[in-house]
């Protein structure tokens, strides 16, 4: 697609980023350039996949952007091309969520209010997937794995950080849902149920904090994307048969800019979502 001259915003080509100028034209939303400009949000599983698509994105908008997973070398990648494509500065975060507890998640606090004085989103992007099978045969060490990584991990990180989301105008807390997070399905096991907890948690941390009006809580299933959780949960599925995630990204950069901050407590479904109302 040629460069429009009147969009101010780098094209994708310049980003050294074709899958994003692949996708742009597909996107139902066009956000505003520098719609995140002055935002510091931060990205669990920011190494690969969805995360690091949604933090590369964030940051191309304008947003300085935590780069929280597991593997140091993947975040580095990230941070890298951020630096060299944005004029934002992202900050790597090397944390394993299995091994989360209450000193980890402070000493991220104390970092994050010494650094930005506070926090205006997160995306709670990680997840693992699990074993597929029957609960009759669910293995109880994967069972408390998933548990800990999809759901103890984002409410210790959220109910942490909240002093920092408080200090925000317009916090936006984005917790990642699944279809089979909203309707069971066998063999799903403890990623189904994990996900079930934390739409749960959504709505109860949306209702505790709806009379403020400071910080929105939503859930988004981004639905079938081309990362390697998805391989390996359809392993007989063509790549080429599924959205990148470049492709979700509009919904992504919606919920955490301006025009979502009256949403709160709802299920976002990017594959059908139509935009702002």
């Amino acid at each position: 697609m040629p460069a429009n001259p009147d969009d101010p915003r780098p094209s994708a080509a310049q980003l050294h980023w074709p899958e994003l100028e692949a996708a742009r034209p597909h996107w139902r939303y066009q956000p505003e350039p520098g719609c995140l400009t002055g935002q510091v949000i931060l990205v669990t599983g920011a190494g690969d996949g969805i995360g690091r698509a949604a933090a590369r994105t964030f940051a191309t908008y304008g947003a300085d952007v935590l780069l929280l997973g597991r593997t140091r070398g993947k975040l580095e990648t990230v941070s890298d091309w951020i630096t060299a494509n944005t004029a934002t500065s992202p900050v790597i975060v090397p944390c394993d969520l299995e091994l989360l507890d209450d000193t980890s998640a402070e000493a991220l606090l104390e970092a994050v209010a010494e650094n930005y004085g506070r926090l205006d989103g997160i995306l709670h992007n990680a997840s693992v997937l699990g074993p597929k099978a029957p609960l009759a045969h669910y293995p109880t060490s994967a069972w408390q794995q998933v548990m800990r990584v999809n759901t103890f991990a984002p409410f210790l990180l959220t109910r942490t950080l909240l002093p920092a989301l408080q200090m925000s105008n317009s916090a936006s807390v984005v917790l990642t849902s699944s279809s089979v997070g909203r309707k069971g399905r066998a063999y799903w096991g403890a990623y189904a149920i994990s996900k079930f907890a934390v739409e749960g948690m959504m709505q109860v941390f949306a209702d505790e904090f709806e009379h403020t009006g400071k910080i929105r809580f939503n859930s988004l299933n981004p639905g079938a994307t081309r990362t390697s959780m998805r391989a390996a949960a359809y392993p007989g599925e063509r790549p080429e048969d599924v959205d990148t995630p470049e492709r979700k990204m509009d919904i992504y950069v919606y919920l955490f800019e301006a025009a979502s901050a009256r949403q709160n407590g709802q299920q976002f479904d990017a594959r059908d979502w139509a935009g702002p109302a």
